[in-house]
């Protein structure tokens, strides 16, 4: 197979105009995109890009990854979701018993280094769970942050693997049409005012007019859990690392 950067700008190129669902059709069956997995945390918007996989191939690998502080509600809609859509293979990814046993023996953690517990219980589980692919599917989309402005389909993360953006030119109004249009269930925490759903002890409602994901990590500057950052920092498409201002 050519180099993951050849292969990342082919599929851009013959793939630039198509629809989302078309990426997640191709992403699924090029031989150039490879053994390709679809990362789903199961929140707000998830259900769109589940509901494309349930279409195209229900048995493609699906990568929940359960930090044990999550709301029941989430745990609940991931069943509830994965029953409906009919999607075969989905699996739960966890952080070591050993490693938290060490790392956070008292689950504690989150209280004074979140950054620290997003590594032990997100980070690091999902990057032993993607070694085996060649590539994985995200939510990311260009409207989210300054960051994505500039995503593309298909971009390069390591010298082994890319990500693939199918919703990357979606707006928020394009995310809720399909929702409506395809009767999908809603995570049950939106309609209470969580529009942005991660661990509940760093998940709080957001108030009307406030940025949908000001209820994340709330009264820190940290915004990302980052699964997609590499080295530490923010990655434009193609790879290059943002610079810290």
């Amino acid at each position: 197979m050519s180099d993951i950067a050849t292969r990342v700008a082919s599929l851009n190129a013959r793939y630039r105009h198509h629809s989302a669902i078309s990426v997640v059709e191709k992403a699924l069956s090029d031989p150039e995109a490879g053994n390709v997995a679809l990362v789903s945390s199961f929140g707000a918007e998830s259900v769109v890009l589940l509901h494309m996989v349930s279409l195209v191939a229900p048995g493609t690998p699906v990568l929940f990854i359960d930090t044990m502080m999550l709301f029941q509600e989430t745990l609940d809609y991931q069943r509830e979701v994965s029953l409906r859509l009919g999607l075969t293979n989905v699996q739960t990814i966890r952080a070591a018993d050993a490693a938290l046993a060490l790392d956070d023996p008292d689950g504690t953690l989150h209280q004074f280094n979140t950054d620290a517990c997003c590594q032990l219980r997100k980070i690091v589980p999902l990057e032993n769970a993607l070694a085996g692919y060649d590539g994985w599917i995200t939510g990311r989309k260009r409207f989210q942050a300054g960051t994505r402005a500039q995503l593309d389909f298909f971009e390069v993360e390591t010298p082994t693997r890319m990500k693939i953006n199918p919703l990357a030119w979606w707006g928020r109004e394009d995310v809720e049409e399909y929702m409506i249009q395809n009767r999908l269930p809603r995570h049950p925490l939106v309609a209470r005012g969580y529009p942005s759903i991660g661990c509940a002890p760093c998940t709080s409602p957001v108030k009307p007019g406030e940025d949908p994901r000001s209820g994340r990590w709330r009264g820190q500057a940290k915004t990302e859990c980052g699964i997609h950052f590499i080295g530490g920092k923010a990655v434009r498409a193609g790879g290059q690392k943002e610079t810290t201002k």
